[in-house]
């Protein structure tokens, strides 16, 4: 995989957590903390960044992500290009990295790129020009880094010691980016146990997300539970798992409030949105007190600013 740090270690390109450490880690959300606003309050913005550009290159849906990104952008002084990917020249028989090429020569300094097939962030970062960064926003099911990062914050936020912290991960795990970037960052900043519940269609292969411990019931996984993260099930994988509809699949792994108790009293509700209402997770239960789910959305601002800034310092220093 392309380098993501730079010859003095400062952070060029990301494209996954993997090899960050908890230095590296602490750094950047402590970055993003400082960009947060209280509710209601005008929101951080900086100049220092002004004329730099930034191109959001989505080969995939995306409505939440590419908007976070494009705020974030925006509130640090950035010009931001979106592509339509339906009237690119991609879509007409053109190479993602052409796209690039031709995005670089109009001074694009960030690309941003969400893609549905694995490999595809590494392999433009590493044919970009020396002043450009590449930022993952979305890697088939392999990784999806800046999820993983606002993930990581809103549990700190809520969860001072990390190493005493529960998390239980349920849903279709398997096929995940998000999963996969947040059990990094849990693992990095050495989150105390892992829990993951899945039908076995969903569930991954031994070696991967190794330490965690496994269930094909929710209920047992609850228990004591700090952090639930409810994943998205996508529908047309329904039949895949052996779950006939997505009425079975709420009753045999859908979080609800019945359930929800038996995690610990102060026990933070998660999801990467969009959310399937009555599928993986009850309404009563994502607008509920315990739930973080808007949190997750603002702190994720806040980190993309945070990436966006760090790179920029990097790459222009």
């Amino acid at each position: 995989m392309q380098e993501q740090f730079d010859a003095e270690g400062r952070l060029r390109h990301l494209i996954t957590l993997e090899n960050f450490d908890r230095a590296r880690l602490t750094s950047l959300l402590d970055k993003a903390t400082a960009y947060l606003r209280p509710a209601g309050d005008l929101p951080a913005h900086e100049n220092r960044f002004n004329g730099r550009t930034v191109a959001n290159l989505f080969f995939e849906p995306s409505t939440r992500t590419r908007a976070s990104f494009e705020l974030a952008a925006k509130r640090l002084g950035l010009h931001v290009l979106n592509l339509d990917v339906r009237m690119s020249s991609r879509s007409k028989g053109e190479s993602i990295l052409d796209t690039v090429y031709t995005l670089e020569a109009m001074g694009s300094d960030i690309f941003v790129l969400r893609d549905s097939e694995p490999g595809v962030p590494a392999f433009i970062a590493a044919n970009v020009q020396s002043h450009v960064s590449v930022l993952s926003a979305g890697e088939a099911d392999v990784s999806h880094p800046t999820q993983g990062l606002l993930d990581i914050l809103t549990i700190r936020q809520h969860k001072k010691c990390l190493e005493d912290v529960s998390v239980t991960m349920i849903g279709d795990i398997v096929h995940s980016r998000v999963a996969r970037s947040a059990y990094q960052a849990l693992q990095i900043l050495g989150a105390g146990k892992i829990n993951l519940v899945a039908p076995p269609a969903f569930m991954p292969a031994a070696h991967h997300f190794a330490g965690a411990e496994r269930f094909n019931e929710i209920e047992p996984a609850l228990r004591d539970a700090d952090v639930v993260m409810a994943l998205r099930i996508q529908r047309e994988r329904m039949g895949v798992a052996s779950i006939p509809d997505t009425s079975d699949y709420h009753k045999r792994f859908g979080l609800t409030a019945e359930r929800l108790a038996l995690a610990r009293p102060d026990a933070i509700v998660m999801h990467p949105g969009p959310m399937n209402r009555g599928v993986e997770i009850a309404s009563d239960v994502a607008d509920g007190p315990q739930s973080v789910i808007r949190q997750q959305v603002r702190n994720g601002v806040a980190v993309r600013m945070a990436v966006m800034s760090t790179v920029l310092e990097t790459l222009h220093s």
